[in-house]
């Protein structure tokens, strides 16, 4: 697929759906060997954001992040001073299709619904055009388009649990402190991709996979 081949969204491509038209992009994807859920995709938004809970049960360890000056204002004019920022790959997509691009992410502490919000870095990284009506995301692949429709939101989507998978096979499942009474989940279970080291590869790639370089388990 080249880059002229345009990305269209047909009026069909939204039959079944039952949701409104107003419903948030919410996807699941493979974050640094992860599958994180609850991934909010925002257009509006100037950089891509890892919430530190999440961060923290990546196990990652605070010696990949780097130091930022920079600082987040929310909608009431808060501020928000990043923990650091951190280069981790992002896989969008499955089989021949899938396409992972190394991106920079602000971890910050603050209570969300989300894991993660993709930002317009990962669009433009990714070439992708999204559709709030569709509630679908479309990008050019090696391999051909890659599509596929984000998970429509519910009311139960502001109150969310956080499970991660770690080496052991254990689950573990705190809670975010968000308004009680509500019981969808978000998870984030350690996956691997298979494929080589990003470290000789460029920083967006088509059709192969990425594997973390190994990590001596704590």
């Amino acid at each position: 697929m080249t880059e002229d081949t345009p990305l269209l969204f047909g009026r069909t491509e939204r039959s079944g759906l039952k949701t409104s038209y107003n419903d948030a992009l919410i996807i699941t994807a493979l974050l640094a060997n992860y599958e994180i859920g609850r991934i909010f995709i925002d257009s509006g938004n100037s950089t891509d954001i890892l919430f530190e809970e999440a961060y923290d049960h990546m196990q990652l360890g605070d010696i990949s992040l780097e130091k930022v000056n920079t600082s987040l204002y929310g909608f009431a004019g808060e501020v928000v001073h990043p923990r650091g920022m951190i280069s981790l790959p992002l896989t969008l997509g499955t089989g021949v299709a899938r396409r992972t691009c190394m991106l920079k992410f602000l971890v910050v502490d603050v209570p969300s619904a989300y894991n993660v919000i993709l930002g317009r870095p990962t669009l433009n990284a990714f070439q992708a055009v999204i559709s709030t009506y569709h509630i679908k995301i479309k990008f050019p692949t090696q391999a051909g388009q890659e599509k596929f429709r984000a998970t429509p939101s519910s009311p139960e989507s502001f109150t969310s649990r956080l499970c991660v998978k770690d080496k052991k096979e254990h689950l573990m499942k705190p809670t975010w402190g968000l308004p009680p009474g509500k019981k969808e989940r978000i998870y984030a279970q350690k996956k691997s991709l298979g494929g080589r080291n990003t470290s000789q590869s460029p920083t967006c790639r088509g059709t192969t996979g990425y594997r973390n370089p190994t990590r001596t388990p704590r």
